[in-house]
């Protein structure tokens, strides 16, 4: 029986979560609040935790996530503030400059590399990646690959043919969206605006983290703060994973990317298998 609903960007908290009915779904995991059950696919886990806004950003700017439910971002011109977009729980931007408002507030100047544009956001709300959380893992194995079942929604890395993590995924919602066959890491960044405004394939998504790209097409591992879906297929065809996950996947594979590089590519990067099972 529905009891009621929640609207987009509603905050709630949750009390309990369980294994449930995996059918009609192949998540099964629901949560309680205190209005009844719902399924997780679509609840994003968050917290609220606010930060102490840098008075000074280093040369070439500074790679920050975003640490509350969510925050708007603005454009400045000389007719005042407008609202762009709001910048999710998880979400990376590169923050290039520091500028304090009224009653004392820091802003910091995001920049969108799609719009090529630079836009505002509260500094409270986001913290700075330090560098020693972007060290790789595993530095000295040389035998490395990823595989992805499809039909299972899993991801596992191995190390030396054997398996040392794995995590459920979502990949493309119908079959060849996540092509099948071997590939490469090729590209990195840790931090995308995706969005697409083909008929039937529209979307918008800024500040998508840890982008690991497999293919010139687009398909890539990324973390994912628009959904909690995990082992059910419902991308465009990337490889979604947990912001945690694809943190992990961005840190292990090569070619390595540093902190303070927003971009990294190569030929011989750590290769990756999708099949189905």
């Amino acid at each position: 029986m529905e009891l009621g609903y929640y609207i987009r960007d509603e905050i709630v908290e949750i009390l309990e979560e369980r294994i449930g009915d995996p059918k009609p779904t192949i998540n099964p995991v629901w949560l309680r609040s205190k209005d009844g059950w719902m399924h997780s696919g679509f609840v994003q886990p968050v917290e609220n935790k606010k930060n102490e806004p840098l008075k000074k950003i280093p040369n070439g700017g500074a790679l920050m996530e975003v640490t509350v439910p969510f925050t708007q971002a603005w454009s400045i011109d000389d007719r005042g503030w407008k609202r762009k977009y709001r910048c999710y729980y998880g979400s990376t931007y590169w923050v290039t400059n520091v500028f304090s408002g009224v009653n004392d507030t820091y802003w910091y100047q995001i920049f969108d590399e799609r719009y090529r544009e630079l836009y505002a956001v509260d500094a409270a709300d986001l913290r700075l990646i330090q560098a020693d959380e972007l060290t790789k893992i595993s530095p000295d194995v040389r035998d490395k690959h990823i595989e992805i079942d499809l039909i299972r929604q899993r991801l596992t890395a191995f190390e030396y043919g054997k398996p040392i993590f794995t995590t459920p995924t979502a990949t493309g919602s119908f079959e060849g969206d996540t092509p099948i066959g071997e590939f490469r890491v090729e590209r990195k960044t840790p931090t995308r605006h995706m969005a697409s405004n083909l008929t039937g394939n529209e979307f918008d998504l800024p500040g998508v983290p840890w982008v690991c790209y497999i293919s010139w097409t687009g398909v890539a591992f990324h973390g994912t703060y628009w959904h909690n879906n995990y082992g059910t297929p419902q991308s465009h065809g990337c490889i979604n994973l947990t912001p945690e996950a694809s943190k992990w996947v961005y840190r292990w594979t090569d070619p390595f990317a540093p902190a303070d590089e927003d971009y990294v590519e190569a030929d011989q990067g750590t290769p990756v298998i999708v099949y189905e099972s």
